[in-house]
């Protein structure tokens, strides 16, 4: 028996951090939506107990660095599960990019194994274990799109934000989100973008609030550091994308696009210069 899973990437609309706490981790709010790039996961069950984890992908991790393979090990141990399983990983996301890839595969290996095994473990609880590997694997286990709070993993589902086209964009380098958070000063942030504003404009629908309401306070710490996401950034505005912001903690730059006519020009645009630019949608 194989069961299926998607890993959809994730992108903040809205990411704001508001301290740091005094368990080292950072109190955000996050608005955060799917869209339909996704990696694919395929798990069997193996007779012995083994974890083992492949790829067509020459560039991650196959071993406990794995955030598929660490769900893996932390569903057999929490629920005594004596059987191993087989993944292989359809990796489409790419890496180290701001979009959750990673949390996104350990989220689909949760609700995969917990289906593969029958263990009837309820979302709830699938969260909690997610909280356990990453900020970002209770959304990713979840989907939509939510509001999030504490370190990431305290979620309110909000409604479906104006549907649109989104082409991303992500340049030749990896960006360590450890670093950018150990760079950014909290209590030094200028300006806040406003979480109430981003919110009305999704309640509304109202495509241009929502353009005029993006925000994310790691800009700070990752533009300065790499100037070809700002680069990216300003290239992406001057093609015409109705709204532009840089994802997670980078590098992958995101263009909000209310006409499909623009897209092409977008797309080409980015393709002279970037070799990764994909136009999705988001997942409503």
């Amino acid at each position: 028996m194989k069961i299926y899973e998607k890993a959809p990437a994730k992108i903040n609309l809205l990411l704001d951090v508001l301290r740091k706490r005094e368990d080292g981790y950072h109190e955000v709010e996050m608005i955060m939506t799917m869209v339909d790039l996704a990696d694919r996961l395929e798990m069997e069950e193996l007779p012995r107990d083994t974890i083992i984890i492949s790829s067509q992908a020459g560039y991650i991790p196959l071993d406990e660095k794995n955030l598929a393979f660490q769900a893996a090990r932390l569903i057999k141990e929490r629920y005594d599960v004596r059987k191993g399983v087989y993944i292989h990983l359809d990796k489409k996301i790419p890496v180290a990019a701001g979009l959750a890839g990673g949390s996104s595969d350990a989220a689909a290996a949760l609700r995969g194994l917990n289906r593969l095994w029958k263990l009837g473990i309820s979302d709830e609880e699938l969260c909690e274990l997610g909280a356990e590997l990453g900020s970002d694997v209770p959304f990713c286990i979840t989907g939509r799109t939510a509001l999030a709070t504490g370190r990431g993993e305290k979620l309110q589902r909000i409604g479906n934000p104006p549907q649109c086209w989104v082409v991303l964009a992500k340049p030749p380098i990896n960006v360590s989100t450890a670093d950018v958070y150990g760079r950014l000063r909290a209590s030094q942030l200028a300006s806040h973008p406003s979480t109430s504003d981003m919110l009305s404009a999704i309640e509304r629908g109202s495509f241009g609030d929502m353009c005029a309401s993006l925000g994310n306070v790691l800009e700070s710490v990752t533009l300065p550091l790499y100037p070809e996401v700002e680069q990216l950034k300003e290239s992406m505005q001057r093609l015409g994308a109705d709204g532009v912001l840089m994802s997670g903690s980078g590098p992958t730059v995101f263009g909000l696009v209310s006409k499909e006519s623009k897209v092409a020009r977008i797309y080409n645009g980015l393709r002279g210069f970037c070799k990764e630019v994909y136009v999705v949608r988001m997942l409503t």
